[in-house]
């Protein structure tokens, strides 16, 4: 593998494709609440030092491909995600707070699998090809490099 990252006592490569859909499915990942909700993804995963390797926003979900840390959990880092997305997306765009009065933006599951069989390069490739796929987003793809 490429690029190993150190903590303190370990060396690793360890590497998740991390999806999640919006509740209903409704296509409100648009404009300035796609941008908004790009711009929160990465301060999340700054703030765990996970780095997004390669990120994509559809109209009503996101693919992640992640190199995290080995002292998260898949689950956790689910549960930081769609929690502080859905809570500041919701309090910042009052159009969501209508449209979801329970207060759940995402749908209730979460894909996620490692790195490993499959390489990284079809991972990103997939991940870049879902754009293709359907009406393009006006934010594009995003990523952070090493």
């Amino acid at each position: 593998m490429k690029y190993y990252r150190k903590t303190s006592h370990a060396i690793y490569d360890i590497k998740y494709h991390l999806c999640w859909l919006t509740k209903y499915r409704y296509q409100v990942m648009r404009g300035d609440i796609a941008n908004r909700t790009r711009e929160i993804l990465k301060q999340i995963c700054t703030q765990f030092d996970i780095k997004i390797i390669q990120g994509s926003i559809g109209s009503d979900h996101i693919h992640l491909f992640t190199s995290v840390p080995p002292n998260h959990s898949v689950s956790k880092i689910i549960q930081h995600l769609k929690g502080v997305t859905s809570r500041k997306l919701q309090q910042e765009f009052p159009e969501l707070r209508k449209r979801y009065w329970g207060q759940h933006l995402w749908a209730r599951g979460y894909f996620a699998v490692s790195s490993g069989n499959v390489t990284d390069e079809m991972w990103m490739d997939y991940i870049r090809n879902q754009r293709e796929q359907e009406k393009p987003n006006d934010i594009g793809d995003f990523q952070i490099t090493p």
